[in-house]
């Protein structure tokens, strides 16, 4: 009853034999603790379901320095442990009824994915668009915008700009793993008790993961999984930045966009701002137009690199 329940909620479709759920995985770990349900019940239905992992989660030291006692962490220790996520995550599959052919490695780096999608030229959109036409998804449940990480938030940038032109648009839900929910409405799907215990196994075998963050992954885990409908929709956009730094914080700050008319970045004090008379923000066109309305990113962020790796400010969709 729960699975029908949770099949018949407003805000996702009906899963059944014809469903292709692609689900983007910003590092090993995420696919079980957003999405863990959802593999399962797409393949109950007799869905098919693709992994897009788009990093090996390979830049994670404290974890790696503990369990292999290491002070040091170099490219070729970096890349063991890649190897050691990605081959956990195989384990993690394999208990949520996932074949190893269903993996779509990127091999991009961890915390990376900005860098990638900001200096790329549009060639990242384009990989991920390849994955696209040759898996042919109707539902694809990927990273919230409002998610703080900065992989989450760039994942979800690229996934929107590798759909633009397409005469068919699959379904797109939107998961939060760090950071709080916006004011769209959110879908909750619950499990059966075989359910969670196979995403309770799948997360166990995340084993470098859980050394020394188990308790923030089974509490990240252990709630209903959430998923925002994304529709894209031009009136749902504002055209004023979100933010208002601080005039001293200014000068360490720049501002990114991104659209299909390519990638700007500038120091705050360079940007084509303007201000309304009620103070806020209005970043100026800049991008080449496009024929049909397209989406547009800006993202505001420290010109230096922070010790703390979430976003203060993260992605925001323009008008």
């Amino acid at each position: 009853m729960a699975l029908i329940a949770a099949m018949l909620r407003p805000g996702l479709p009906t899963f059944s034999a014809q469903t292709r759920l692609l689900v983007v995985a910003p590092h090993p770990d995420d696919e079980t603790i957003a999405t863990g349900l959802l593999i399962q019940q797409v393949r109950v239905a007799g869905g098919e379901v693709r992994i897009l992992l788009l990093t090996a989660g390979d830049n994670n030291p404290w974890p790696q320095r503990w369990l292999e006692r290491r002070l040091w962490i170099g490219v070729a220790a970096r890349r063991r442990w890649g190897r050691r996520r990605c081959a956990e995550m195989l384990h993690a599959l394999a208990c949520l009824d996932l074949p190893e052919q269903a993996l779509q490695p990127m091999g991009w780096p961890d915390m990376g994915v900005t860098d990638v999608l900001l200096g790329s030229h549009g060639q990242a959109a384009s990989s991920v668009a390849d994955v696209i036409d040759t898996f042919q998804p109707n539902l694809i449940a990927m990273p919230s915008l409002n998610d703080r990480h900065p992989d989450h938030g760039s994942a979800h940038v690229l996934l929107r700009l590798a759909l633009v032109g397409r005469s068919t648009q699959p379904r797109l839900i939107g998961y939060l793993v760090h950071g709080k929910a916006g004011r769209h409405n959110w879908v909750e799907i619950g499990g059966s008790a075989a359910q969670l215990a196979k995403k309770r196994a799948a997360l166990e075998a995340h084993r470098s993961q859980m050394a020394l963050s188990g308790r923030r992954m089974r509490r990240l885990a252990s709630r209903p999984e959430r998923f925002e409908g994304i529709s894209g929709e031009l009136e749902r956009f504002q055209a004023a930045l979100p933010w208002q730094p601080a005039a001293w914080l200014r000068p360490w700050l720049h501002l990114s966009v991104v659209g299909l008319g390519g990638t700007q970045t500038w120091r705050w004090r360079d940007a084509p701002l303007k201000r309304d008379p009620a103070g806020r923000f209005h970043l100026c066109p800049v991008l080449a137009s496009t024929a049909s309305p397209s989406p547009c990113f800006v993202r505001l962020a420290l010109s230096f690199p922070a010790l703390w790796i979430f976003d203060r400010w993260g992605w925001h969709e323009l008008g």
